[in-house]
């Protein structure tokens, strides 16, 4: 796959933006799915769509400039802030605000469901899959150069990846790890009756994976610049990991409650 390619004579389509709509789709059409499962009235979602929409475009690119700040500081218009051709964007960022927007939603309708939460994170993994075998493809998420004898070389001219040499195969990784959790957690939803449990062990295990294999990462933003082994993205990760637990633990300590955010 290639990142983009030519229309017309000057006229170039950039693959991103072709996934990126093909997972909204994706996205919303498990949520239907898994709303009509859950018993969730599907318009709480679909009414608020642009809202959803907003907040994660907004701020998952607010913190790609964040992470890349060395990069972005000389930003002077908002037109240079919301001007991108390619994968530009912050997954803790869309992560972050969309669960944000989504729980203040929750709190002004009085609600006290953790399953409106449960569907959205695995309408999320089931999508992840797609989108990390298209970065894999487009060579938007790669590793960098190591020697596990599963490297893969990229040799198109227009790859994005900086490397001449064979790298990790890092979105291949986080697709695999992103299928495995997404079938566990759909098989646990079906059993398990105590709602919130399901996305509060995804935030603590997605983070973990993300923590562990950013290690792997081919690319290097302004923190891991600053503090030699951390890149924004696995700061992030420690705090979801940070919240996931408390999350957990609240549930633990009040085990007759079947619905808790």
């Amino acid at each position: 796959m290639s990142p983009f390619f030519e229309l017309f004579s000057g006229v170039y389509i950039y693959t991103f933006w072709l996934t990126l709509t093909l997972c909204f789709f994706l996205f919303l059409w498990m949520l239907k799915r898994l709303c009509q499962r859950f018993g969730i009235n599907e318009s709480f979602f679909f009414n608020r769509i642009l809202w959803y929409f907003l907040s994660v475009f907004i701020f998952s690119r607010l913190f790609y400039v964040i992470a890349h700040w060395d990069e972005f500081k000389f930003i002077k218009s908002p037109v240079e802030f919301f001007l991108m051709s390619d994968y530009n964007f912050s997954l803790m960022g869309a992560i972050f605000w969309y669960l944000f927007v989504l729980f203040i939603s929750i709190l002004l309708h009085g609600l006290r469901s953790g399953k409106y939460m449960d569907v959205s994170v695995l309408s999320f993994l089931f999508v992840s899959v797609v989108w990390y075998i298209w970065s894999f493809f487009g060579g938007q998420v790669y590793g960098r150069d190591t020697n596990f004898w599963i490297e893969v070389l990229y040799q198109s001219v227009i790859s994005p990846v900086p490397y001449e040499v064979p790298v990790f195969p890092l979105a291949i990784i986080y697709a695999i790890l992103s299928f495995i959790l997404f079938s566990w957690l759909y098989m646990i939803a079906m059993f398990v009756k105590v709602r919130g449990i399901i996305w509060y062990s995804w935030i603590i295990l997605f983070s973990v994976f993300l923590f562990i294999f950013e290690i792997f990462n081919g690319k290097v933003d302004y923190f891991l610049k600053l503090w030699i082994w951390l890149n924004f993205t696995q700061i992030c990760a420690i705090v979801l990991i940070w919240f996931g637990l408390r999350g957990l633990y609240r549930i633990y300590k009040t085990p007759t409650s079947s619905e808790i955010i």
